[in-house]
Order: C-alpha cells, then sequence, then structure tokens
C-alpha cells in the first residue's frame, strides 16, 4: 500500500501536474503550428516558388528518374525526399517565431505589474544619514 500512497503523492505534486499541463498545451500548439505551416505558409511558398510542392521534392538514389515520389515509392526506390526537410526547418522556424512571440507577449505583461506595482517604502537618504551619524555618535562615547 505503501507503494501506491508514493505513487499517488508522487503524481500530485505541484511540478508534476505542471509538466503535465505543459505537455497538453503543447500538443495543442503543435497541432495549430502544423496547421499554419502546412495550410498558409506552404502555400504561399509554394506560389513564390513558382507552384512547386515541396512535400514531392526528392533525389532518387537508383539513378532512375520517377514522376512523382508515389511511384517512386511504389518501386522501392531509395529516395531522399529534401522536400520534408525543407518543410521541417520551416516549422522549426515558425514555432520558434510564434514561441519568441508568446515570451515577448509575456515579458511586456510582466513589466507592466512590476511598474504598477508600488515601490516598498524604505528610509530616506537623510533617515540613513541620521542613523548613521547617531550609531558613530554612540560607538565614540
Amino acid at each position: 500500500m505503501a507503494f501506491f500512497q508514493d505513487f499517488k503523492a508522487f503524481l500530485m505534486k505541484k511540478d508534476i501536474v505542471a509538466l503535465a499541463t505543459a505537455v497538453v498545451i503543447g500538443a495543442a500548439f503543435n497541432k495549430v503550428i502544423s496547421s499554419v505551416v502546412a495550410d498558409i505558409f506552404m502555400p504561399i511558398i509554394g506560389v513564390l516558388t513558382g507552384g512547386a510542392d515541396f512535400s514531392q521534392k526528392f533525389i532518387s538514389l537508383d539513378g532512375n528518374k520517377y514522376a512523382t515520389l508515389e511511384a517512386a515509392q511504389e518501386a522501392e526506390a531509395a529516395v531522399l525526399t529534401y522536400g520534408n526537410l525543407i518543410q521541417a526547418i520551416i516549422y522549426f522556424i515558425l514555432v520558434g517565431l510564434f514561441v519568441f512571440l508568446f515570451l515577448r507577449a509575456y515579458e511586456k505583461t510582466k513589466k507592466k505589474e512590476e511598474e504598477a506595482a508600488p515601490a516598498p517604502k524604505g528610509p530616506t537618504q537623510e533617515e540613513l544619514l541620521i542613523e548613521i551619524r547617531d550609531e558613530l555618535r554612540r560607538q565614540n562615547k
């Protein structure tokens, strides 16, 4: 029974709950980014590159020419699908961009909160000097 109690206590720690929440949100964020890349940016890049479909960009390693990636895969030819690499690089850059923008906005809200919070009231410079003077007088007596 102690094992299950320890395991339950482990699962209910703040860090584990925060980590689980981050994983779920990260998975949802991944779907959003994938959609943005596939549905928005890749078609735009395709138009800019003259209608190129990056998912169909490949190099056949057996020396034969194939009309499509599917044809090469059906022939069981070894292929380098560099178009997928290009999409992955664009995906990586966009994830980095979105995370940067999110953290930048978060930092701005934190700065506003810090500016809005009143500074703790402490002794003035004159009060500190008076305390020092009085302490020096007391030590000299």
